[in-house]
């Protein structure tokens, strides 16, 4: 199965960004990976509401319809990294050809994107910064794999 992450704008700090190829390289042994940076035309006459409706028609927009979608969000399912290896497998058992996780910006998801969601993953109640988000997600990911192959990273 292959995994697509969707992120919305660019990451900021180049620490974050070596994590993220480091552990996107990783992956790759494992599976087919898509990491996707998409822009959003903002104005500053927006609310947070219309700026959440146009990220998410962004994010949407992105994810093949016959994707899962798997959204980051603080109110979602949170699952041990076994937990994510499980519903990878499972995933892979039915036959799903590719997973989306989507990642919002800095004030969530819209309804539209919580409703159209497979999964909502909440990776901590603690909050992070959405780049971060993204290089813990990759590293889960990637320990996911790891558990499925039986290797040692994950103790």
């Amino acid at each position: 199965m292959k995994i697509e992450l969707l992120f919305l704008g660019k990451t900021k700090d180049s620490y974050i960004t070596q994590g993220i190829n480091e552990y996107g390289s990783r992956i790759k042994h494992y599976t087919g990976l898509n990491l996707a940076t998409l822009k959003v035309k903002r104005k500053k006459s927006w609310t947070e509401a219309q700026e959440r409706q146009e990220e998410g028609r962004v994010l949407l927009a992105a994810s093949p319809p016959s994707a899962i979608k798997v959204v980051l969000d603080s109110t979602g399912r949170q699952v041990t990294s076994e937990g994510l290896a499980d519903l990878i497998s499972r995933w892979e058992q039915e036959g799903r050809k590719q997973a989306s996780f989507l990642i919002g910006g800095p004030t969530g998801h819209s309804r539209d994107v919580l409703d159209q969601a497979d999964f909502i993953l909440s990776l901590s109640r603690m909050t992070f910064t959405h780049d971060m988000i993204r290089l813990f997600l990759l590293e889960q990911l990637y320990r996911a794999y790891t558990i499925k192959a039986g290797e040692k990273y994950h103790k």
